[in-house]
């Protein structure tokens, strides 16, 4: 991993507990197209934390040098009409590298400042196209992360849903438009006591993930040792788990170069759309994203063929913000999706909460 531009962030791989969420997150950078995640839980559960040494232990990527929307030198879905129009003209690209962006959305930020403005006067008067690029700009090929998304203007979580889903911002005033790619894994979190997100809304996330405080005595210790060394010696911490991360980081681009190779038998397919049709999830984001989240697991695991245990390790987190009807109803904590998983997968059905975590704790290896 490259040294020059390294950000002091906690590492990814000292975190300690949260499994679920650290997975989901690793799931959606290898294949982006899962929806992102949203992340509900506790205050000081180290949400933050987590996302930002997710961007920083991604090995940094090739971009069209000064260009504002991170322009892949290569693929032509990634790069701004300005850059494919030098192309066309034969031009040889500049490139730099740059750290995968991780990009912070306010909760007071305006739509102009997230999808970017027009200059009317400018354009009418000098005949240009005067962008000023937003923050879906500066978060293409990244991470966009929104603290307390269920706080966020509906409108601009719609604006933020597009984009992700489609990989394009269009911004349009007085017959002036402009177009750019907006490629991102969209990450939400936010405390369920401070209100929920519309179920429309919701469903659009790919993944959903629960975090909960740290009860265990000791994991609370090792969790403040780990924060006290870290403040008190960032790089001397950063390189004591530098090898971690490296190996990490290998596994993730390796998943990145096997995931086209992953295949999911029909088998397999028609009982993960089984489990969606019994509990009577609207729509076929579920099934979508639970297939993708399952091959994306068996990508990180180095297999190319997706097993039930992919499928169990997963269908909870892909589908049980689906399950809400009514924007008054609680987000299920995933008891009802293992339950029907377990009926559909003819697996034994677990008794207790204790036994659900054993279950999953068992499928997680």
């Amino acid at each position: 991993m490259s040294q020059t531009r390294k950000r002091r962030v906690f590492p990814f791989t000292a975190i300690v507990g949260q499994e679920e969420m650290k997975l989901a997150l690793l799931l959606n950078v290898i294949d982006p197209r899962i929806g992102g995640v949203m992340i509900m839980g506790d205050r000081g559960t180290g949400k933050s934390t987590t996302i930002r040494a997710l961007a920083d232990l991604l090995p940094e990527i090739d971009v069209v040098e000064g260009d504002p929307y991170n322009s892949s030198p290569a693929d032509p879905d990634l790069q701004s009409a300005e850059v494919r129009q030098r192309l066309e003209r034969g031009e040889v690209l500049a490139t730099e590298k740059r750290q995968v962006p991780m990009v912070d959305l306010p909760l007071g930020a305006t739509e102009d400042r997230l999808c970017g403005t027009i200059d009317i006067e400018k354009a009418l008067s000098e005949g240009v196209r005067a962008f000023e690029p937003g923050l879906l700009a500066k978060a293409n090929r990244g991470l966009l992360y929104v603290d307390e998304v269920n706080l966020l203007d509906d409108h601009l979580v719609d604006v933020l849903l597009d984009s992700a889903a489609s990989g394009w911002n269009t911004v349009e005033r007085e017959g002036v438009s402009v177009r750019h790619p907006a490629r991102f894994v969209l990450i939400g979190s936010g405390n369920p006591e401070e209100g929920e997100l519309r179920p429309q809304l919701l469903d659009r996330f790919g993944m959903s993930v629960e975090v909960r405080t740290v009860r265990d005595p000791q994991l609370r210790v090792q969790v403040v040792d780990q924060r006290t060394s870290f403040d008190a010696d960032p790089d001397g911490f950063n390189d004591a788990v530098q090898a971690g991360q490296d190996a990490l980081q290998a596994l993730v681009v390796e998943a990145q170069a096997r995931l086209g190779s992953v295949e999911i038998d029909d088998d397999l397919r028609i009982r993960i759309s089984a489990v969606c049709g019994e509990l009577d999830v609207d729509g076929l984001r579920g099934d979508i994203v639970t297939n993708r989240a399952a091959r994306a697991l068996a990508a990180f695991e180095g297999r190319t063929e997706v097993s039930d245990d992919d499928v169990a390790r997963v269908v909870a987190c892909c589908l049980r913000h689906r399950l809400r009807k009514d924007p008054l109803e609680q987000i299920d904590s995933g008891d009802r999706v293992v339950k029907v998983f377990c009926k559909v997968f003819e697996r034994p059905l677990p008794t207790a909460d204790a036994d659900r975590r054993a279950f999953e704790l068992a499928l997680a290896g």
